[in-house]
């Protein structure tokens, strides 16, 4: 192991919060009974938030963001990991409270790591990311529900992003028919590719709605939040199913009771961050039978450690299709 390794950084001083990517001593790693090399991580949306500033997602500094990591275990004291183990992260407040992935090295938890299923290489791990195991969480939230391909129609918002093109192509695979929701309607092609069987445009439900609309869909995956949100719960089916796992359109839930007490409808929350390892572990061995791999291609674009700054901006102005990978080493 190296005296010194390259990391995204984020520092707080006297002139306010600064990102750079800076070499750092080994010794300053955090506490934690396994070290990992980092073999790939990714760009997510909540690393962008935290390298451009515009929420405060860090909790402490200095910081190495990065929510994702897949990599070789170096080194270990807990003894479910060896070295040579390949693992994968996902959430756990990393890059927001403990030095995350965007990095060549990560000391963490144990508990933290799950074994990466054989199917999947180390850029194919970030490719799918903790947007892709959300996703699959959804799939899962969606089926223990009662949610089936005979069910009707399930809708996924923001589809052209992370989570909604993984989402999409699962969804697919697993045989139900999929709505796709953007606000680029010129991804109509990337989406029908993935799966989707029609195309809606964000529009049709930015603005406020009745408190009950037509009934359309028996199951839906949710990135936005806010008014989307609640326009999606007030045209559910009868018994229809909401996995709702972001909030890129507001904290806020303009809705009434009416869906969930007058057409039984079910608003299922999805936390990745803290999820249970048992369930991880379920999600990411869903993915490797359910996810075909050859569609992580056009879902992703790979951009190196040093770039990862200016691509957070365009991150942030909603310019990235689907998934940002950093791959950083693969020896």
């Amino acid at each position: 192991m190296r005296d010194r390794f390259t990391a995204v950084l984020i520092e707080n001083g006297t002139g306010g919060q600064s990102v750079r990517v800076t070499d750092v001593p080994t010794d300053q790693l955090p506490e934690g009974d396994v070290t990992v090399r980092v073999a790939s991580s990714t760009l997510n949306y909540k690393d962008a938030l935290a390298i451009t500033r515009k929420s405060p997602v860090v909790r402490s500094f200095p910081m190495v963001p990065g929510i994702d990591l897949a990599g070789t275990v170096e080194e270990s004291t807990n003894p479910d990991f060896t070295p040579g183990d390949r693992v994968v992260l996902n959430g756990w407040g990393v890059g927001e409270r403990h030095w995350g992935g965007l990095a060549e090295y990560a000391r963490v938890k144990g508990d933290w790591l799950i074994p990466l299923e054989p199917a999947f290489t180390f850029d194919q791990a970030m490719a799918i990311g903790t947007a892709g195991y959300t996703a699959m969480l959804c799939v899962m939230a969606l089926e223990r529900h009662g949610i089936t391909p005979d069910s009707g129609e399930v809708l996924v918002t923001g589809a052209a992003g992370g989570v909604g093109s993984i989402a999409t192509a699962v969804l697919a695979r697993l045989g139900y028919q999929v709505a796709a929701v953007t606000g680029r309607i010129d991804e109509s092609d990337y989406l029908v590719n993935l799966g989707a069987g029609r195309v809606l445009p964000r529009s049709d439900f930015s603005e406020p709605g009745r408190p009950l609309a037509k009934e359309q869909w028996a199951g839906a995956i949710d990135v936005a939040g806010g008014q989307v949100l609640a326009n999606v719960c007030a045209s559910m089916q009868y018994r229809g199913v909401v996995a709702a796992c972001g909030l890129a359109g507001g904290m806020d839930l303009p809705a009434t009771v009416a869906p969930f007490i007058l057409r039984g409808v079910t608003l299922a929350g999805i936390d990745s961050v803290m999820c249970p390892r048992n369930e991880r572990r379920e999600a990411w061995q869903r993915l490797a039978r359910d996810l075909d791999p050859t569609i992580l291609g056009p879902v992703t674009q790979s951009v190196a450690l040093d770039a990862c700054i200016p691509v957070a901006d365009e991150l942030i102005a909603g310019a990235v299709r689907g998934r940002v990978i950093v791959p950083i080493s693969n020896d």
